[in-house]
């Protein structure tokens, strides 16, 4: 029995063994420079190999990493566990796990053009450069510790053939085993096969594609010869391998031919202890053994690079090759299953090399079969490592796997990949790294089955593959079917490599460069986005679900970095829109000039770390341009609520942006020219300089004071609750929150005290934006400040008490402070007798009854209050405190219905709000409060 090879490296071993090719297709040289371009291109069409075709490309490849060694040593040891029933069974079970994984491959190869690089190349482009890279990585080292693994094996089985025994006996010697045997000898000898295997691919995959093609040949020849044996071999006793002693069992069991005793004894499980490593059988072993001789389906699309048509050769040659084994598996199964006797197949593993018409066809069969595997696995791996340095996703580490020679050849990688291979020969039994190996590649299969699943999910418009056999169900099937192997393998292994996996993912997300592959996972958020929008009804919104969507106008991001910040914290998981309005007219102008600018402001978001949307427009006025935000932001239930205006002032800007490119931007009114900056490290803010100082007074600005309140009274008519914002232009959260930190809130229309309340809309919709600022994670150590204006003469601690039992039923924490501000009362009333008397003397005297009738249909809130009135509530605001507060809310009334009064509102709002330091003026239209659980 010295002919005959052990199972135990090739049982336990991953004998899926892909093979990829990736190349680099060179298009020119210095020399060729000066040649006319028909002569380049027979020039390098001349250095270039000719392309595989279906055969040689796909096929070959594809059914020599199926069938391995398993279908010479390993079909036996299934059947005589789990007799011919469950045998078929699993290979039902098998194959169609990895047809649904086929068919995922069919499906991507076959829309559009695809590029050197096989599976990597399917999974990154679809999934993304992160998840491609992880995968990447672990085809890389399942490819070499494959290759190893199989070169011990062939080198194992070469010596126990040729090898003379450990313990000098020469009665089991024979005459053929002359080699020495040890430690350092089998490393030698693997280190020749490996030097074998490295020059085939050193050379190229054409030669690569001859060897296989006459492997291919050999294994056909010996599997011709083992169902020829099976007909013209008569009764024949075989002597057991390990059980020369008659006591242990049986020392010989039967090849009985075709007989319904043989078929009938074979067709039941019957599991028994593996003689070969002592452990007992079960379903599950044997499953995740035979499944091991099923894989290899990646090998054929991994030649991608060098084949003639791959998005015909691939679906083709793939399904032609798994349907080929199958039915050569199916046939093995039952012959054996009529022709041995049960103890035959369970005791004997390489029981085919005895009952063969010639001994050594089985044996070269194994030999061919491990070294082409090996090739496979050791090209395999340099193609997978050559696509990963071209992509760049780990920079400079791998950017010498990058070379490649005049023909493509990625020589480099070769060379990498052979060194590795030659490290992992140092352990001398891989035994222990098999089951993942196995792994390695079914987390390759399920990844390819995820990037088809997410690419059909997606409905891309440019997803239309002419290999339509394929449904989400067949995708969602394989990725359970490959996880339930992984865990069936070894689930300890199978978490690990996961793990493994995710480590990988994280490592290039946060170290690779940008790529401009297109990311799946932008197809599926909006094909989600969209589907929730749909769902996302107007008319169930309720005022317990209410939530600040806000469209903060930015007239330049330069100078309203802190003020885009600030309104970041108070949008609640809300709707964030920043809103530019630029002044011109597309009639005149050659196209959109807002297109360009979209990259700085989506720069400007990342900086700034905030969650906000961008939306410019163009409009001959910034009013109508605010209309038009107003109008369009936003996409079905998610628009803007709440509208945030900078407030009207001559307060000379400043820059808060410090970016390298603002000393290098150079501006005119008809272009814009911006120099590269020098620190790529800086995002490139393309805006405009601030406007000048004071000197340009308000003829430097886009609108008047007047275009100014009518965006406010717009607003309001549209049903948006307004606030402006004033003194934020140097507001720093970092600063203003160190300390006791104090948000005072004003809940009184300081501009009417004739009518002050407390529990108006208005003012609870202050209350409410108070509220969501100090929940925010920021801004929960601030303290809320309540400020209770009140006269004499009125319960004090009745109307205390009364917003104390507000605060306690809205769930809001603040501090009331009581305020008495009889004085500034006093001065309004004064003003208030003789604007009264002026006004209706002048209303007698013009006749002008019906207009004052249409203004007051339209009430506005406020009323004609003194200067000295103004000043002194805004020394009674500054006077509260010791330690100015972070930020003020104070009472926004509505602007006056009167368009000639805009002016005067404006003033009033300006000298009200002097020298406060960061303060937000609210107006609220809609109730956002309730009580109600």
């Amino acid at each position: 029995m010295s002919e005959r090879t052990p199972l135990l490296h090739y049982r336990l071993s991953a004998s899926v063994n892909e093979s990829g090719d990736h190349r680099e297709t060179r298009t020119g040289r210095d020399e060729d420079e000066h040649q006319s371009p028909a002569a380049v291109r027979r020039k390098t069409a001349a250095k270039q190999p000719p392309k595989l075709n279906i055969f040689f490309g796909v096929v070959i490849p594809t059914l020599l990493s199926m069938f391995s060694v398993v279908v010479f040593l390993r079909i036996g040891f299934v059947v005589g566990q789990c007799g011919l029933y469950q045998t078929i069974a699993m290979l039902l079970v098998s194959y169609f796990i990895i047809s649904m994984t086929v068919l995922s491959v069919c499906a991507i190869s076959t829309n559009g053009a695809l590029d050197a690089g096989g599976a990597y190349y399917m999974i990154s482009r679809a999934l993304g450069p992160e998840f491609g890279g992880s995968i990447g990585i672990m085809f890389f080292l399942a490819n070499v510790c494959g290759c190893a693994f199989l070169v011990l094996g062939l080198v194992e089985a070469v010596l126990t053939n040729f090898g003379i025994p450990e313990d000098g006996s020469s009665l089991s010697a024979s005459r053929y085993m002359v080699l020495p045997t040890g430690y350092w000898w089998s490393f030698l000898y693997g280190t020749v096969v490996l030097l074998l295997c490295v020059f085939v691919c050193l050379i190229g995959a054409h030669i690569y594609a001859k060897a296989t093609f006459l492997i291919f040949i050999i294994v056909m020849v010996s599997l011709g010869s083992i169902f020829i044996s099976f007909f013209i071999v008569p009764f024949k006793t075989v002597q057991l391998p390990g059980h020369r002693n008659a006591s242990l069992g049986p020392t010989s069991a039967n090849f009985t031919g075709f007989k319904l005793e043989s078929l009938m004894g074979n067709v039941q499980a019957d599991y028994t202890v593996d003689y070969s490593t002592g452990v007992m059988m079960s379903f599950a072993t044997v499953f995740a053994v035979m499944f091991n001789g099923c894989t290899g389906i990646m090998a054929g699309s991994n030649m991608s690079g060098d084949l003639k048509n791959p998005s015909y050769s691939i679906p083709r040659g793939t399904i032609t090759a798994v349907v080929f084994t199958f039915v050569i598996y199916i046939l093995l199964s039952i012959l054996i299953s009529c022709t041995c006797d049960r103890v035959l197949l369970q005791q004997d593993y390489g029981f085919l090399t005895d009952i063969n018409v010639w001994h050594p066809f089985v044996t070269i069969g194994v030999y061919s079969s491990t070294l082409s595997a090996a090739m496979s696995n050791l090209i395999g791996a340099s193609r997978v490592l050559f696509a990963l340095a071209r992509d760049d996703l780990f920079g400079r580490f791998l950017s010498p796997a990058k070379h490649t020679s005049a023909s493509g050849n990625p020589w480099v990688s070769v060379l990498i990949s052979w060194i590795l291979v030659q490290l992992v020969l140092f352990s001398g039994k891989l035994n222990t790294i098999a089951s993942i190996v196995t792994i390695f590649f079914l987390l390759v299969y399920a990844a390819v089955d995820l990037a088809c699943l997410a690419l059909e999910w997606a409905s891309a418009p440019n997803f239309r593959p002419t290999f339509r056999y394929f449904t989400w169900h067949t995708c969602v099937l394989g990725i359970i079917g490959c996880a339930i192997m992984m865990f069936l393998i070894n689930a300890i292994y199978a978490s690990a490599s996961i793990a493994f996996m995710l480590l990988l993912l994280l490592l290039i997300h946060y170290l690779s460069p940008v790529s401009s592959w297109g990311c799946i996972s932008q197809a599926l958020i909006f094909h989600q986005v969209r589907k929730y929008l749909l769902m996302l009804d107007v008319r169930k919104d309720h005022v317990k679900f209410w939530r600040p969507q806000v469209l903060l106008m930015v007239s330049n991001p330069r100078c309203s970095v802190g003020l885009i910040t600030f309104i970041n914290d108070i949008k609640k998981s809300g709707l964030y829109v920043l809103g530019h309005v630029q002044l011109g007219d597309l009639d005149v102008l050659p196209s959109d000039p807002l297109q360009s600018q979209y990259d700085s402001w989506l720069s400007l978001v990342d900086h700034l770390n905030i969650k906000a949307f961008v939306n410019l427009t163009l409009a001959d006025s910034v009013r109508h341009g605010v209309q038009h935000l107003l109008f369009i932001s936003g996409l079905g239930g998610m628009r803007p609520n709440t509208l945030v205006l900078g407030f009207y002032d001559d307060t000379p800007p400043q820059d808060q942006l410090q970016d390298s490119s603002l000393s290098m931007c150079k501006f005119s009114e008809s272009s814009v020219q911006v120099d590269e900056p020098e620190d790529k490290s800086e995002p490139p803010f393309h805006f405009p300089p601030v406007r000048g100082g004071v000197s340009l007074g308000r003829g430097g600005k886009s609108l008047g004071p007047q275009e100014y309140v009518c965006i406010i009274a717009d607003a309001v008519k549209m049903l948006k609750n307004v606030a402006l914002v004033r003194y934020f232009d140097q507001f720093d959260r970092t600063q203003a929150l160190q300390g006791p930190v104090f948000v005072d809130v004003w809940p009184v229309n300081l501009l009417r005290p004739d009518s002050a309340a407390y529990v108006d809309t208005c003012s609870l919709f202050l209350l409410q934006l108070a509220c969501i600022l100090n929940m925010t994670r920021a801004w929960q150590k601030a303290k809320l400040r309540l400020f209770l204006c009140v006269e004499e003469g009125r319960s004090l601690k009745g109307t205390e008490q009364k917003l104390k039992s507000l605060l306690k039923d809205l769930r809001m924490k603040a501090d009331i402070c009581t305020v008495p501000w009889d004085s500034q009362v006093a001065l309004h009333w004064q003003r208030q007798t003789r604007s009264e008397k002026i006004e209706e003397t002048e209303s007698e005297e013009d006749g002008v009854e019906d207009d004052k009738e249409f203004a007051n249909s339209f009430p506005s809130n406020t009323s004609r209050v003194s200067d000295e009135y103004l000043q002194a509530v805004n020394q009674l605001i500054l006077d509260q405190t010791l330690r100015p507060p972070a930020v003020r809310f104070l009472y926004l009334p509505r602007p006056p219905a009167d368009t000639s009064r805009y002016h005067d509102y404006l003033h009033q709002l300006e000298l009200l709000t002097r020298n406060l330091g960061p303060t937000l003026l609210i107006h609220g239209v809609t109730p956002v409060i309730t009580t109600d659980l």
